[in-house]
């Protein structure tokens, strides 16, 4: 077992791998592990380690991102910089003269991002699904099963939609001034009701545009939206497929790529491996038997596979079912290989379980780091109401969300903003952390809904996809120092930072242990095969 407390958590961040292969001079990518290790990213973090801010500072990132912007002290002064922001994008997107040209089929964005409408299906419309008065956007979710507050997301971003229409952010060059209306239907987060809804969403509703959630159910639909022409925008997934802005440049994703944080996971066991009393070390994990659980599986197979310990290493595994009822078999399993570090790979209600299981069969107590995955950094899986201090001392890749439960958070301008506006909403935000991840789904996309609408032709489904592929921002909903972003055919992932915390139970707060890593523009594209399982 590890003797020594947590040392060397910067360290930990010494060498990170890329999202994906392919299409990066910062370092190639071995084609025996699916494309998912890429050696050019050590370099970036190592350059970071002494300087980068920490979580909760408020000082300057230039170190980090290369902005020597303070952060804003009001909500204020966020709205002013996202103007000056969303101001810079579209100024950018014209001088560059990206965009829908005078052929009528080309467009045109950033680092040689291209498409070609010509090849959309027969009858599609720039601008299907607007009205002079709304954007219909069409979005599956979870309200149902063991993942059901993923539908906590949808109904945040119609709070953080109305808030933006009634301030008439929306307005755009053609003088329209529209609201969102956001359709949500219920897919249980089974991709074989998601298919058939997404179709009643695109044929009978003639949505805008469509938000899905969940790996699997994005993967079984994200290529007819693309075949289609349909903006399919801030998925709820973190999929390295997300990044393939050739193939599917009408979709994105909004996590920190699942993949990087596997390898995040297995760095920072190679560099306690030294605590161990014979040098050796058990890693057992929980993995969710879909596309989701998989893909962190398979990543972290694949750091293990380059790590100079890896004949050190014991790596077991359970997987469970999405919707299985427990997860008490399968612990039990992984408890009696006596681990010394536990890694969820899961989401929903199995978070919460294996906490408390970790509890009841002694994994809290012979087990030193045992993780969370981002995905879970929710009070409804880790609160003490839900699973009193079993969650106590857990770890997790964090991917930046502020947690608005959190009292770290008090005294933060934007929480403070978001708290009060769920709040009149109806919606309680100490229930569930998804309520605050909502509000970042909503602010991100309603950024694109206001550029967009500032190009020639206002808002198009065309001009959405160039403004997605061109923002540069500042979010409030993720801690200081992470940065939102996109560049055309080279930076595909809108969010590419992370902090790594320890759960306190009596707070309800993530510790963040260290500095923000922000490796933005630096991971590698991904064109996913979905037959190999690999970025091509």
């Amino acid at each position: 077992m590890m003797r020594r407390g947590m040392v060397g958590v910067i360290a930990a961040f010494g060498l990170l791998a890329a999202a994906c292969g392919g299409g990066d001079d910062d370092g190639a990518s071995d084609s025996a592990d699916g494309n998912l290790i890429g050696s050019g990213l050590g370099q970036a973090v190592d350059e970071q380690q002494g300087s980068a801010t920490t979580a909760d500072s408020a000082e300057s990132t230039t170190a980090t991102t290369g902005s020597s912007v303070s952060e804003p002290t009001s909500m204020e002064e966020w709205e002013a910089l996202w103007a000056e922001e969303r101001a810079a994008v579209v100024k950018k997107i014209k001088d560059n003269k990206w965009g829908l040209q005078a052929d009528g089929k080309t467009v045109l964005g950033p680092d040689g991002f291209t498409m070609d409408l010509s090849a959309c299906a027969s009858g599609w419309s720039n601008t299907e699904g607007l009205t002079d008065t709304e954007i219909k956007l069409g979005s599956t979710a979870p309200a149902s099963g063991t993942q059901a507050t993923g539908v906590y997301i949808n109904q945040a971003m119609s709070v953080f939609f109305d808030y933006y229409a009634d301030k008439g952010v929306f307005t755009d060059s053609m003088g329209k001034n529209r609201k969102v209306n956001q359709l949500i239907k219920d897919d249980g987060y089974d991709p074989a009701r998601t298919i058939p809804l997404v179709d009643e969403l695109i044929d009978g509703e003639k949505v805008f545009d469509v938000m899905t959630q969940g790996s699997p159910s994005t993967l079984k639909t994200y290529d007819k939206l693309n075949q289609r022409c349909i903006p399919h925008l801030f998925n709820s997934t973190g999929h390295p497929a997300w990044g393939d802005p050739v193939k599917h440049p009408w979709t994105n994703g909004m996590l920190l790529a699942y993949n990087i944080e596997a390898l995040l996971w297995g760095k920072f066991i190679d560099d306690h491996i030294g605590e161990f009393p014979d040098g050796s070390i058990t890693v057992a994990a929980l993995v969710m038997n879909n596309d989701f659980g998989k893909v962190y599986d398979q990543a972290f197979k694949a750091y293990l596979a380059t790590s100079a310990n890896k004949d050190k290493i014991t790596y077991v595994t359970e997987f469970i079912e999405p919707q299985a009822p427990t997860v008490t078999d399968a612990m039990t399993t992984l408890a009696s290989k006596n681990p010394d570090v536990f890694i969820g790979m899961l989401t929903g209600t199995p978070c919460a379980q294996s906490a408390t299981e970790a509890a009841q069969n002694g994994m809290n107590e012979t087990t030193k780091y045992r993780f969370m995955p981002s995905v879970c950094k929710s009070a409804t899986f880790v609160g003490k109401d839900v699973v009193g201090d079993a969650a106590n001392g857990w770890w997790i890749i964090g991917g930046g969300f502020r947690d608005l439960a959190a009292q770290s958070e008090d005294a933060n301008p934007y929480v403070k903003w978001a708290r009060e506006t769920l709040t009149e909403a109806g919606y309680d935000y100490k229930v569930s952390s998804f309520y605050g991840v909502g509000l970042a789904f909503g602010w991100s996309r309603a950024q694109v809904y206001a550029v967009a609408g500032q190009l020639d032709g206002g808002l198009t489904r065309a001009n959405m996809i160039v403004a997605l592929r061109s923002l540069d921002m500042t979010p409030a909903a993720y801690l200081w120092g992470i940065k939102a972003n996109m560049s055309g055919n080279k930076d595909a992932y809108w969010i590419e930072g992370s902090e790594i915390a320890q759960y306190d139970s009596a707070t309800g707060n993530w510790n963040a242990q260290g500095p923000i890593i922000e490796l933005s523009g630096k991971s590698p594209t991904c064109a996913w095969n979905q037959t190999t399982a690999a970025c091509e």
